[in-house]
C-alpha cells in the first residue's frame, strides 16, 4: 500500500484569545489529495484553526507546516493555499470573467494564459457562457462556483472551505456537496472543509476531525465516527444516539455485562481497554440498532412503554420510555415491523452494536483518589 504523503502538518498548535483557550495543544496530519472535514457546534475552534492554516490568525504557538515548510510568519498570499468563504467575497463591479481571473492578474500572468485558465475553470464548475454576467445577475449557487473556480485557478495545493454552503436553501445544498466532491477528486486537491452540518460532513468527507472546545475529540472515516463514537460528545454529536450511564459488573471473553440505571444489558468491550471494577461507563446505541421484543432477552432486562411515533417518509421513529424517566430512541424503515403506541416493550441489542465509552468524571476521580491515597 502507497505510504500517504503529508501535505498539512498542525503541530501542538494552541491559540489563545485574551483568556479564551480557543485551540488546545492540537495536532493534525492532513495528506495529500484527501477530503478532511472539521466538524463541531460553534466556537468549538473549527473556523480558527482554518484561519490559522490560511494565514488569516496566527497560532499563539506550535508549528503549521505546509509541504514540509512552516508557514506560521508567512503572508495568505505567500502561503500555497486558498481560502473559499461563506460569504463568496466576489467584487459586485467586476464581471465574473474579471472575478475569477483577479488572482492571475495580480501576479501579472499574461493576458492569453489568463484567458485560457478562465475558460477551464468556467467549464469545470459548469458555468460557460457567463463569463460577461455580474454577481448580481447569479443565484447563490452559480455564486458559490464563481467563488471556488477563483480560489482554484491559482492551482493551490490546499483549498480551505469555511462553510461555503451555509447560505444555500436545503436542495441546492445537498445538490452542491456532490458537485463539490465529485470536484475535489476530478482535481486531486486537498481540501480542508469547515462545517457544523454533521450530515454535510459524512456525505463529503475522507476523513473527519470532530472538534469540541477547542479539543480533537475524534480523527476518523464518516464510518468510524458514526458506528464507534471515541467520546460521549462524538456519540451525541454525530447523528442520533441512545446514552446510557451504566457500569461494569463483568467482563468475559470480550463480552461485558453493564448494569444500568433501570436494569441490565450486555456489549462487546474493545479488546486492549482495562476496565476498573465497577467502573463508570457510556453506553452509546444508534436508534437503528435498538431491537425489541414482547419476550425476554437473555443478557437484557430493559422495558419501557412507548410513548409516541414519528413519521419521517420512509422512516419511523418510536420514542420508549424506560423506568428512570429516560426516551429510548428507535428507528425503522415504515415497510418494517413496528411497536405499538402505549405498548410495553423489551429492548435490546446485538452485543456489537453497543460502544462502550470510558467516562472521563470517572477517569478525573480515579486519578484524584490515587494521588490522595499515594498510588500510580
Amino acid at each position: 500500500m502507497e505510504e500517504r504523503k503529508a501535505i498539512v502538518e498542525i503541530k501542538h498548535v494552541n491559540k489563545i484569545f485574551g483568556e479564551n483557550h480557543v485551540v488546545h495543544d492540537l495536532d493534525l496530519t492532513i495528506y495529500k489529495g484527501e477530503f478532511l472535514t472539521m466538524l463541531g457546534p460553534s466556537g468549538c475552534g473549527k473556523t480558527t484553526i482554518l484561519r490559522m492554516i490560511g494565514g488569516f490568525e496566527e497560532p499563539t504557538d506550535g508549528q503549521i507546516l505546509v509541504e514540509g515548510e512552516r508557514v506560521e510568519e508567512k503572508e495568505p498570499f505567500e502561503r500555497n493555499v486558498n481560502t473559499v468563504f461563506q460569504s463568496y467575497a466576489l467584487f459586485p463591479h467586476m464581471n465574473i470573467f474579471s472575478n475569477i481571473a483577479y488572482g492571475l492578474k495580480m501576479k501579472k500572468v499574461k493576458k492569453e494564459e489568463i484567458s485560457i485558465r478562465v475558460g477551464e475553470m468556467l467549464a469545470l464548475v459548469q458555468l460557460n457562457g457567463f463569463e460577461k454576467r455580474y454577481p448580481s445577475q447569479l443565484s447563490g449557487g452559480q455564486k458559490q462556483r464563481v467563488a471556488i473556480a477563483r480560489a482554484l485557478i491559482n492551482q493551490p495545493k490546499v483549498l480551505l472551505l469555511d462553510e461555503p454552503l451555509g447560505a444555500l436553501d436545503l436542495k441546492l445544498r445537498k445538490e452542491m456537496q456532490l458537485e463539490l466532491k465529485n470536484l475535489q477528486k476530478k482535481l486531486g486537491i486537498t481540501f480542508v472543509y469547515v462545517t457544523h452540518d454533521q450530515e454535510e460532513a459524512l456525505t463529503m468527507s475522507d476523513r473527519i476531525a470532530v472538534m469540541n472546545q477547542g479539543y480533537l475529540d475524534q480523527l476518523g472515516t464518516p464510518e468510524q465516527v458514526y458506528e464507534k463514537p471515541a467520546t460521549k460528545f462524538v456519540a451525541d454529536f454525530i447523528g442520533e444516539s441512545n446514552i446510557f450511564e451504566a457500569t461494569i459488573t463483568e467482563i468475559k471473553e470480550g463480552k461485558a455485562s453493564i448494569g444500568l440505571e433501570v436494569g441490565y444489558a450486555s456489549g462487546q468491550v474493545e479488546k486492549d481497554t482495562v476496565y476498573a471494577p465497577s467502573e463508570m461507563v457510556y453506553a452509546c446505541v444508534r436508534p437503528e440498532k435498538v431491537l425489541f421484543s414482547q419476550d425476554e432477552i437473555e443478557g437484557f432486562n430493559i422495558t419501557g412503554i412507548v410513548k409516541e411515533q414519528i413519521y419521517v417518509g420512509n422512516i419511523i421513529k418510536s420514542n420508549v420510555i424506560i423506568g428512570n424517566g429516560q426516551t429510548v430512541k428507535l428507528s425503522r424503515l415504515n415497510a418494517d415491523e413496528v411497536p405499538k403506541v402505549g405498548e410495553r416493550i423489551n429492548l435490546y441489542w446485538n452485543p456489537d452494536d453497543v460502544v462502550i465509552m470510558k467516562s472521563r468524571g470517572f477517569q478525573i476521580h480515579h486519578v484524584i483518589e490515587n494521588a490522595r491515597l499515594g498510588g500510580d
